[in-house]
C-alpha cells in the first residue's frame, strides 16, 4: 500500500478537516441563500448543478426525515451541514483514542455516515436532479472515512487460557 496508508491519523485528519471545511461551507451557503435569494455559490454552475438548491432543499435539513417524524421545532430537525460538523469531530476526537470500543465506534459511525450518503445522494439524483460538488466531495470523504476505519479495526485475538 502506499505511503499514506500508513498513516492512518494523517489520514484521518486531512479528510475530516475537508469534511469540515465542506460542511461549515455548506452552512454559509445556506445562510446566505436564506438572506437573499440571488445569491450564487461558487458550487452553483448551473441549473442542474448547484449545491445551494440542495442545500436550501427539504432534504437539507434533517435529512428530509425529520421534520415529518418529530415535527419543525424538533433539536434534531437541524441542517444536515451541523450533523456533518459532528460527524467529522467525533471522527476526529475518536480516532485519537486506541482500544476496541473507540474502533468499534468509528465504524458504526462511518456506518450510519455512509448510509446517509447513500440515501442523500439517491435523493440528490433521482428527486432533485441536480449534482451537487459540494455533496458528491463529502459523500467521497465518507467513503474514505469508512474504508479507513474498517482498515484500523484491530483484529480480534482469542485468548487461550
Amino acid at each position: 500500500m502506499g505511503t499514506a496508508w500508513r498513516s492512518p491519523g494523517r489520514v484521518r485528519l486531512a479528510l475530516c478537516l475537508a469534511g469540515l471545511a465542506l460542511s461549515l461551507y455548506a452552512l454559509h451557503v445556506k445562510a446566505a441563500r436564506a438572506r437573499d435569494k440571488d445569491y450564487r455559490a461558487l458550487c452553483d454552475v448551473g441549473t442542474a448543478i448547484s449545491c445551494s438548491r440542495v442545500f436550501s432543499s427539504r432534504w437539507g435539513q434533517g435529512f428530509g426525515l425529520v421534520e415529518q417524524v418529530l415535527g419543525t421545532d424538533s433539536i434534531l430537525n437541524q441542517s444536515n451541514s451541523i450533523f456533518g460538523c459532528m460527524f467529522y469531530t467525533i471522527q476526529l476526537l475518536l480516532g485519537c483514542l486506541r482500544g476496541r470500543w473507540a474502533s468499534v465506534l468509528l465504524v458504526l459511525s462511518s456506518l450510519v455516515s455512509f448510509a446517509g450518503s447513500v440515501y442523500l445522494a439517491w435523493i440528490l439524483f433521482f428527486v432533485l436532479y441536480d449534482f451537487c460538488i459540494v455533496c458528491i466531495t463529502t459523500y467521497a470523504i465518507n467513503v474514505g472515512l469508512l474504508l479507513l476505519n474498517f482498515r484500523e479495526v484491530p483484529e480480534h485475538k482469542a485468548k487461550r487460557h
